[in-house]
């Protein structure tokens, strides 16, 4: 069976949504890692009393999951209910098991950083620093990813007090600006570099970080000159700003003959040195 995860040395069936860039998971199969069902059987009677359970609870978040159809173990495909990573997470914290536990006390910690990083921003950034360092990122091009999340952090505040307050709104202007300089979208960007949850901008070269950068800059720019509000007038200072970088990139692609946007990430360079 194809689209599997290995947990414990046993199978989690998964499906990934690529219009939405969703993870989902089995939940029958991971109720029965955690709580050593001896059969498949067992976990969907297990995982049917704890649903109605968290139903009384109005616990909404883990028992309005959706249903894909997954493959069986006889090789035939039947809907089962799926979770995405936070549902399962939240499913987690539901079930009294000794393999649940790491999992619980992983959330308490992350819980407890974040309530940190509200109080002291940097320390987010210094978080992400780290991560970036045991990635293998060189330290010329985690200068540059900040530098470009500050730009990034600039005009998404912008966006916010402009009457651009929704997280699809965000998505939709992002795409605007990304597809003017790129000449593609961000679907599209990711797909090409072999991407799918994972974030696109932790896969740019410093190039693509520059211009990206410049884009989302300038595009902040002409909003704030324009006096731009809400999504129609900023989609308008989006694909202006995004000309900006395109013009750039053309201008500089026709200098060297190489193309800005490759189809390089760190995920490919990973594998180049396994081989």
């Amino acid at each position: 069976m194809s689209n599997l995860k290995i947990f414990e040395n046993k199978k989690v069936r998964s499906h990934y949504d690529s219009d939405n860039e969703i993870w989902f998971f089995s939940i029958i199969d991971i109720v029965g890692i955690l709580t050593e069902q001896p059969s498949v059987q067992r976990s969907r009677n297990y995982w049917k009393v704890l649903k109605s359970r968290l139903i009384k609870e109005g616990n909404e978040s883990v028992t309005n999951c959706n249903q894909l159809k997954l493959q069986s173990e006889d090789g035939k495909f039947y809907k089962t209910d799926v979770g995405s990573v936070e549902q399962i997470f939240r499913l987690i914290q539901t079930i009294p098991s000794p393999k649940a536990e790491p999992f619980k006390q992983w959330l308490a910690k992350v819980g407890y950083e974040r309530l940190q990083e509200i109080q002291d921003p940097s320390l987010s950034m210094d978080r992400a620093r780290e991560n970036w360092q045991q990635m293998g990122r060189s330290e010329k091009w985690i200068q540059q990813r900040m530098t470009g999340q500050e730009t990034r952090n600039k005009l998404t505040d912008y966006w916010k007090e402009n009457e651009v307050t929704k997280q699809n709104e965000f998505a939709f202007l992002t795409n605007i600006i990304h597809q003017e300089w790129t000449g593609i979208t961000v679907k599209k960007h990711k797909k090409i570099k072999g991407l799918k949850s994972q974030n696109l901008r932790d896969h740019m070269s410093e190039a693509e970080l520059l211009f990206t950068a410049l884009a989302e800059l300038s595009t902040r720019q002409i909003a704030q000159a324009d006096q731009a509000k809400g999504i129609t007038e900023n989609a308008k200072a989006s694909k202006k700003g995004g000309a900006i970088a395109k013009n750039a990139r053309k201008a500089l692609e026709s200098k060297t003959g190489k193309k800005v946007v490759t189809s390089e990430s760190f995920l490919t360079q990973t594998k180049n040195k396994l081989k």
